[in-house]
Formats: structure tokens, C-alpha cells, sequence
């Protein structure tokens, strides 16, 4: 796929800290970005967020929208709607593994809760599919348009060795399912549309901070470094390759 152009719209959800918020940081500066548009749950609680608008006043939108709501996603399309009629890029950034409130990824069978299980369905995979559900005709138009969720290579059932995360690994799992699914339909609605999934390594966020201890040497990503590479990546994505799962480095991840 050809790579973004001038005045090309993007939408990056979840951007109030961490990747996401790298993400919207690195899309503003590039000259062939127009209009970035911003979504988190509570935009008033990210000062990242609030500069990059201040800086950027007439390119950077920023909307609250919370994806375990979907009033909430369906009144952020609305008002998208009245600042432009089309997107070229879409980035389903929002993700759960831990919080404050007790959820954790599960070392044994015994740590499995239903209701966070619950959450982490809800955040890591319906959100993302209920984002696509309403921001879709925005992403159905002539020009070539990218629709990529950041998921993780834990989601991947043939390469899951160590098991464990039952929660976090069986949500992205599911994502990666609804990106798959997603991208058949599109197909034939929107052959314009690449929708894929994409792993961006460990990132240094505090999403990954509790369990950073064993990832090797060079292999613990700031959110700049790994902003620059999945922008890379998508940039390179082709049509053929709708209905991938990627890294960070282009190659492959096994479903």
C-alpha cells in the first residue's frame, strides 16, 4: 500500500499516554498527515494530549471516547463527522492487562476471574470491533486506507508456549479474530480498506512495566521507537496483505 499522502485524516484511539499517545505525536509531525484525531476515555486527564493540541491547535482533535461504551464510540463518530468525511488511517491503540482495582494476568488456573475476564474482553477485543462498527464509513472511499489494531504476540494461540495470562492472551486472541474476520468482509466492502493486526514488541509503558525483568537486551521499545516502527509498518502494508498479523519488524506472527 502506498504510503500516507498530504492531507491525509487519522484517528488514534486510546492515545492518552504510552504508545498511543507516541503514535498521534509522531502521525502530527509528519508533512504528509492532515488532520490527527485524538480519542481517550477522559482527554482531560492527559496532559501529553493537552499539549500536543495546544501545539497543534488547528490539526489535533482530540474527543473523549471510552471503548466499553458504545454510546460513547457512536458519539465520537458523530462528531468526526462534522470536522471531515473520510479517514485514511485508523489505530485501535486501547488496551488492559493490569490496573489498581485487582486485575492481573493469571500464573494458574485458580487466579481466573469472571469479571476480569469481563474487562479484559471488553477493552482489549470488543472495543476495537465496536470502533470499526462506527468509524467504518469513514475508512469507504477511494483512496487506500489502513484500519490496524495493536495487539500483542501473546495472542497468539500457535505460538504460545508458556500459557499463563488467560485473561490478556484469550482477549487479544479474540481481537485477532474480529481483525481476521473484519478483513474478509471488507474485501468485498471496502477493497480499498487493509485492516491488520499488529504486535509492537515490549514497550516501554506502564502497561509492561511490572514484567519487563526478563525481556532481553535491545528488545524493551520506547513509545517514540515503537511509534516510528509500526508507522513503518503500515506504511509498507499492501492490500494482499489484509487480514495479517504483524510485528514491529514487518515479518509474520503465527495465528
Amino acid at each position: 500500500m502506498t504510503s500516507l499522502r498530504a492531507s491525509r485524516n487519522v484517528l488514534v484511539q486510546g492515545s492518552s499516554r504510552g504508545l498511543g499517545l507516541a503514535l498521534a505525536q509522531a502521525l502530527v509531525a509528519r508533512p504528509d498527515v492532515g488532520l490527527v484525531f485524538a480519542t481517550c476515555r477522559d482527554p482531560g486527564r492527559s496532559p501529553g494530549l493537552e499539549a500536543l493540541r495546544r501545539e497543534h491547535p488547528d490539526r489535533v482533535l482530540v474527543r473523549p471516547l471510552d471503548v466499553r461504551c458504545e454510546k460513547s464510540i457512536g458519539a465520537a463518530a458523530e462528531g468526526l463527522g462534522e470536522d471531515c468525511d473520510r479517514l485514511h488511517l485508523l489505530l485501535n491503540c486501547s488496551g488492559i492487562l493490569h490496573d489498581d482495582s485487582g486485575l492481573h494476568p493469571e500464573k494458574k488456573l485458580e487466579q481466573v476471574q469472571p469479571e476480569n475476564l469481563v474487562r479484559a474482553f471488553e477493552v482489549n477485543a470488543f472495543g476495537p470491533l465496536l470502533v470499526a462498527k462506527h468509524f467504518l464509513r469513514f475508512l469507504r472511499h477511494d483512496e487506500p486506507a489502513v484500519l490496524a489494531n495493536v495487539s500483542a504476540r501473546v495472542g497468539s494461540i500457535g505460538d504460545n508456549r508458556s500459557g499463563g495470562w488467560y485473561g490478556y492472551r484469550a482477549s487479544k486472541a479474540a481481537q485477532n479474530m474480529f481483525t481476521r474476520t473484519l478483513a474478509v468482509e471488507l474485501r468485498r466492502r471496502a477493497p480499498n480498506v487493509a485492516c491488520v493486526a499488529l504486535h509492537p514488541g515490549t514497550v516501554d509503558t506502564d502497561l509492561s512495566r511490572p514484567f519487563q525483568r526478563s525481556v532481553p537486551k535491545g528488545k524493551l521499545f520506547s513509545p517514540e521507537q515503537a511509534a516510528r516502527q509500526l508507522l513503518a509498518v503500515i506504511d509498507a502494508v499492501r492490500p494482499e496483505q489484509t487480514g495479517s498479523f504483524l510485528a514491529f519488524d514487518g515479518s509474520r506472527i503465527p495465528w
